[in-house]
C-alpha cells in the first residue's frame, strides 16, 4: 500500500486540473474512452520501463542510461533530451498553475509572491532523501484523494446543474489525447518506486499489482474529480479552478487551494528528484550543479514565455511524453530479447506493441498538426 501510495502521488498532478475542460470540449463519451486506452497504454508503459531496471545490473541509472545501454549511444543522447525537455517542461507547468491555486487560497496575495512561495518549497524537495520522500507521499496522496472525493461531494450534493456536454464533439475529438497522456503517465516516478521495493527488499513480482492498482485508483480519482468540478462551476475554466470562484464558498475554494498546492508540490517533489539525479549519474554533472538546474530552469523557462497552461501541457504529453513512450518501447524490445532471472514480463504480444507505437505516434502527429494550425 506504500508503495501503491508512492506511484499515486507521483502521478497525480498539474495534469488533472486539465481534464474537466477538455473532457467538456470533446464530450464526457470521447473523454472516458481516452481515460481507458491511455490508462491501459500508461499501465503497459510503467511495466515496461520497471523491467528494464529489474533487467539491468546497473540500478543507479536514469531513462537515458537504459537506452544508451540498449540501443546505443546516439539513442541515449537522444532519450536524454527528451527527458530533459519533458521533465524541465512539466516542472513550469506546476509553476503556472500554482498560481491560480494560491488566487483560491488568497486573491489578495501579489501574484510573484505566490510564484515566488511554490518555488522556493517545490525547490527544497530535491535535497529531501527517498524514505522521506516516500513518507511524504504517502500523507500527500491521502490528503489528495480525500480533497478529490469532498469535491465530488460537494458537486453532488450542492453542485449546480451539470455543465451540457455532447457525448462526443468531433471537431474538438483528439483534444483530450495530450492532457490525458500526461496526466497518467508516471515514468520518472518508477526508478523511486524500484528503490523503495528494493530499500524494503519486497519481491519484484508484486509490482505489477501495484502499477495495476495505482492506475485504476488515478482513473477513478480523476473521474471522481472531473464530474466534482463539472457540478460545481458555471463554467468550466481551462485551469478546472477558476470557474469555480463566485459559484462555492470561499471556505471550499481555501480547502481546494491547499489541496492543489499540495497536489502539485508532491508532483514537483517526484520531477524534480528524477531530473537531479538524471543529470547527475547519466550526465556526471556536480551534484550543486544539476540541483542548481533543477532549482533555476523552471522560473527562467517561465519568465521566457511559457505561460499558457494548456498549450504548454499539450507540448509535453502529445510530443515528448509520446517519444518517451515510443523509447521505452524500443528499449524494452532490446532488453527483453534474451530471458533475464530478474524480470516483471517476459513477454507483450506484437499486436499490443503496434498499438501502442500507433497510439503515440497519432499524437505526436495530432500535436505538432495542432500547434501549426
Amino acid at each position: 500500500m506504500l508503495s501503491t501510495g508512492l506511484l499515486v502521488g507521483s502521478i497525480v498532478g498539474a495534469g488533472i486540473f486539465s481534464l474537466p475542460y477538455v473532457f467538456l470540449k470533446s464530450g464526457f463519451l470521447a473523454g472516458i474512452i481516452y481515460l481507458s486506452v491511455l490508462g491501459v497504454c500508461t499501465f503497459l508503459i510503467h511495466l515496461m520501463y520497471a523491467d528494464i531496471i529489474v533487467r539491468t545490473s546497473e540500478t543507479h541509472h536514469r531513462f537515458p542510461g537504459y537506452a544508451k545501454i540498449y540501443l546505443g549511444e546516439k539513442s541515449g543522447q537522444l532519450a536524454g533530451i527528451i527527458v530533459f525537455l519533458a521533465n524541465f517542461l512539466t516542472l513550469t507547468v506546476y509553476l503556472i498553475l500554482s498560481i491560480s491555486f494560491f488566487n483560491l487560497i488568497s486573491p489578495q496575495f501579489p501574484l510573484y509572491y505566490k510564484f515566488l512561495i511554490f518555488w522556493l518549497l517545490g525547490s527544497l524537495t530535491i535535497f529531501l532523501k527517498i524514505e522521506k520522500a516516500a513518507f511524504f507521499e504517502i500523507l500527500t496522496t491521502s490528503l489528495t484523494l480525500a480533497v478529490i472525493f469532498a469535491v465530488f461531494l460537494a458537486g453532488y450534493f450542492y453542485g449546480l446543474p451539470a455543465v451540457n456536454s455532447p457525448s462526443i464533439a468531433l471537431n474538438d475529438l483528439a483534444l483530450p489525447f495530450s492532457p490525458t497522456l500526461f496526466s497518467l503517465l508516471g515514468l520518472g516516478a518508477i526508478p523511486a518506486l524500484l528503490v523503495y521495493f528494493r530499500e524494503k527488499k519486497l519481491p519484484f513480482n508484486k509490482i505489477k499489482r501495484v502499477l495495476l492498482v495505482s492506475t485504476l485508483v488515478v482513473i477513478i480519482a480523476y473521474l471522481l474529480f472531473i464530474l466534482g468540478i463539472s457540478w460545481l462551476s458555471g463554467t468550466v475554466s481551462e485551469d478546472a479552478v477558476s470557474g469555480l470562484i463566485g459559484n462555492i464558498s470561499p471556505a471550499i475554494l481555501f480547502f481546494l487551494g491547499i489541496f492543489g498546492v499540495v497536489s502539485l508540490l508532491d508532483s514537483y517533489m517526484s520531477v524534480a528528484f528524477d531530473v537531479e539525479k538524471t543529470m547527475h549519474y547519466e550526465w556526471r554533472l556536480p551534484k550543486w550543479l544539476s540541483k542548481s538546474f533543477v532549482v533555476f530552469l523552471p522560473p527562467a523557462l517561465y519568465f521566457l514565455g511559457f505561460q499558457n497552461f494548456l498549450a504548454s501541457i499539450g507540448v509535453v504529453g502529445g510530443i515528448l511524453f509520446s517519444l518517451w513512450g515510443i523509447m521505452t518501447i524500443l528499449v524494452w524490445k532490446k532488453a527483453s530479447a534474451n530471458s533475464s532471472p530478474n524480470q516483471i514480463v517476459s513477454k507483450i504480444p506484437d499486436t499490443v506493441i503496434y498499438f501502442l507505437l500507433t497510439v503515440f505516434t497519432a499524437g505526436i502527429v495530432y500535436e505538432i498538426i495542432y500547434a501549426l494550425a
